[in-house]
């Protein structure tokens, strides 16, 4: 099955790509590999969730952010890649979750992102992983991916 075919059994629909939040590039390749660069939750009903994990928001919201944060990752790799049937591997996911000091179940919350990759690709998806409480993170997200992936270089 292609990973076009998967994400539409899945009924996901990749979304454009977001902008870098600043003088950098969204992602860089070297040799076979991409490193992408921090990405947060896409908005919901056209506003960007603000705020911390333990405080405004549950970690069942929190899981959302960070699958709906990956679905930016996709739409990069997509973007960069062309297509998606170019990852050999997910090879590292890490993420940065705003946080209350006491709040302890980040792993749960970037559970989100790596399932969501696991579903569409499969063992392929099955990556390492980090993840990070955080004070504060820009413009008050809730949660920051970022990825390696390794890539063909057919295609």
């Amino acid at each position: 099955m292609t990973i076009d075919q998967r994400l539409k059994d899945l009924g996901i629909v990749l979304p454009p790509g977001t902008a870098p939040a600043a003088n950098y590039a969204n992602a860089v390749r070297t040799g076979n590999l991409l490193f992408i660069s921090g990405k947060g939750p896409l908005p919901e009903n056209g506003v960007l969730p603000r705020g911390r994990l333990g405080r405004e928001f549950s970690v069942e919201q929190g899981y959302r952010f960070a699958r709906s944060a990956g679905l930016d990752v996709l739409a990069v790799m997509h973007a960069e890649l062309g297509s998606l049937e170019r990852v050999v591997r997910i090879v590292e996911v890490q993420g940065f979750v705003n946080a209350e000091p006491d709040f302890e179940e980040h792993a749960k919350v970037l559970n989100g992102c790596s399932d969501l990759m696991v579903e569409v690709f499969g063992e392929r998806g099955l990556h390492a992983r980090s993840v990070f409480g955080a004070t504060s993170l820009r413009g008050a997200l809730p949660i920051i991916l970022r990825a390696v992936v390794e890539f063909s270089r057919d295609g």
